[in-house]
């Protein structure tokens, strides 16, 4: 097996992931997540072992695979403790919950089936076959480069009709996307209980209902989301007079429509916010109403754009004294999860493992989460020159955030430089081949 020398703080959170599997197989997670970083060409489990160096051990990997998709709970809640130790965090926690699809093939493909697919292209391509992943990233700010997502658990969603007599061996049930995003909001709250923050969760106007809502706001939890349109709203409910018997109302008496809301042109105010990186004006209103999927009292903000009065969009938060600065900004770093999903799939190739067993799929995609979150706690701290060197491309700017490839790339080039290292143990090296070896190592990382 190929001995890549990781950064020690990289071997080290990998060594306390692996201390919850059982000590035969701990070290086999190490040997993966090395190949899942040095994999060539298409990122198929294959290439993951040819890039560790695995060669006649190769099936014992593949069974490990499917351990340890049953273990990703635990496995994943040490990564969890391991990223606030790295990454400084205020009083408030961010997370950012939504679902994606990675496309597969094969009629034998465990846990697959047809879903719709959110990105059609020009070929109008409605439907896909493959998984879809109900995903929970922590969203963090950066000094230099803004918001990051740090991608933590990802749990797959099965149609009902999918499930198949071998996935009831698994102990494989039938969950909705909003009773998994449940279950990873509860373990969220159960990693992270100990810190003592208070935790929001900003997801999609998809997750606005009833069912995700009232298991998150049992555990806690403020939740950001999208309103619909045409969202049945109440107002307030009125004091209760003195001597009348019965409970305080939950609901107001006069239903609260937005359309005249947003089209009435007054009450509308501007204001500069920080989104997506900078400062932006937005006309907006907001006010309290009562929701019943929430079960009380919401925060309402509208929001229109300044070169657009006629269009607006609608947002709440479960938590009536939040502000409309903090909620808007809370919207734009959801933006951090499709740039997650973005960079697993064209950076690590998630997806294109050509797994069949339904736990092995779950292990493998995980493990490309947690590649993407290890990568960007090394380079948490890291200056920029030396994960970004634009001196080949001059077309390019050099004061560009360095993206998540930029950084893999970076973490690439130090173990080999690492190796280049240790060769110079046995005796010195000509200068003309250590700018040889640079010059490799620029191309292949």
């Amino acid at each position: 097996m190929a001995q890549w020398h990781l950064p020690a703080e990289v071997v080290i959170c990998i060594s306390a992931m692996a201390g919850s599997l059982h000590a035969r197989l701990s070290a086999r997670l190490l040997a993966l997540f090395t190949g899942v970083l040095f994999a060539r060409g298409r990122r198929t489990v294959a290439s993951w072992l040819r890039g560790a160096g695995v060669h006649k051990d190769y099936k014992n990997y593949y069974y490990f695979l499917g351990s340890l998709g049953r273990k990703i709970r635990w496995v994943g809640s040490i990564l969890v403790r391991r990223v606030f130790k790295t990454v400084p965090v205020g009083e408030r926690i961010l997370l950012a919950l939504d679902d994606t699809p990675t496309k597969r093939y094969g009629a034998h493909v465990e846990g697959a089936g047809i879903h719709h697919n959110p990105t059609p292209g020009p070929a109008d391509q409605r439907f896909l076959y493959g998984h879809v992943w109900v995903t929970l990233a922590l969203v963090v700010r950066h000094a230099l480069w803004g918001t990051i997502g740090l991608p933590l658990w990802g749990l797959l969603y099965v149609r009902k009709k999918d499930i198949t007599p071998v996935l009831k061996t698994y102990k494989v049930k039938f969950r909705t996307k909003l009773e998994l995003a449940a279950d990873l909001v509860d373990w969220a709250v159960f990693c992270l209980e100990s810190l003592g923050r208070t935790l929001w969760v900003v997801a999609d106007g998809a997750y606005a209902k009833r069912a995700f809502l009232s298991r998150v706001l049992k555990a806690g939890v403020t939740v950001v989301s999208r309103l619909r349109k045409d969202a049945a709203l109440w107002s307030l409910p009125k004091p209760k007079k003195p001597g009348r018997r019965g409970p305080q109302a939950t609901y107001g008496a006069t239903r609260i429509d937005l359309t005249k809301r947003a089209g009435h042109r007054q009450a509308w105010q501007t204001d500069t916010f920080t989104l997506y990186g900078k400062e932006q004006r937005k006309q907006y209103k907001t006010f309290l109403a009562t929701y019943r999927p929430v079960g009380g009292v919401i925060r309402v903000v509208l929001v229109r754009e300044l070169k657009r009065p006629k269009g607006w969009v609608a947002f709440f938060c479960t938590d009536a004294a939040a502000t409309v600065a903090q909620i808007l900004e809370a919207v734009a770093d959801r933006s951090a999860v499709e740039q997650v999903f973005h960079d697993i799939k064209e950076v690590h190739g998630a997806g294109q493992q050509q797994l069949r067993h339904y736990w092995a799929n779950v292990a493998a995609f995980n493990m490309n989460l947690w590649m993407h979150t290890l990568i960007e706690l090394w380079a948490w701290d890291q200056p920029q020159r030396a994960l970004t060197d634009r001196r080949a491309s001059p077309w390019d700017d050099p004061d560009r955030r360095p993206s998540h490839a930029d950084r893999r790339n970076a973490l690439r080039r130090l173990c080999l430089q690492e190796e280049f290292l240790r060769l110079q143990h046995d005796g010195p090296i000509a200068k003309s081949l250590q700018k040889r070896w640079n010059q490799l190592v620029n191309l292949a990382a």
